[in-house]
């Protein structure tokens, strides 16, 4: 029998890519988003501690649920093994493309 399932989502947020795992993500009751919830970080009891990771579990540690406009999530993994959290440059030459937006007014 499988455990909890957990996903991998992948996310722009402030020109960055995010990447955070979580046991829940579903339509939000907000129309246009999609709500990630019961994030899941890397016990801190490691002797070797990731800055990036963190940086994710400070960021997040009050948080409750994310809920993500749809045109920011770039990908949704189900998988069977946590990794490693992380922050990255959107535009390091990563394969990303994201979905157009419209800018905001100037004025």
């Amino acid at each position: 029998m499988r455990k909890k399932p957990l996903y991998k989502v992948t996310f722009l947020n402030q020109g960055k890519s995010y990447e955070l795992y979580a046991r829940s993500v579903h339509s939000s009751d907000l129309w246009g988003f999609t709500t990630v919830s019961d994030l899941v970080f890397e016990e801190a009891s490691s002797l070797i501690v990731d800055p990036s990771e963190e940086k994710l579990r400070d960021e997040f540690k009050d948080t409750k649920a994310l809920h993500l406009p749809i045109q920011s999530i770039l990908r949704v993994e189900d998988v069977d093994k946590r990794g490693t959290a992380a922050i990255r440059d959107a535009a390091s030459g990563d394969k990303i493309t994201p979905f157009p937006m419209i800018p905001p007014k100037q004025g």
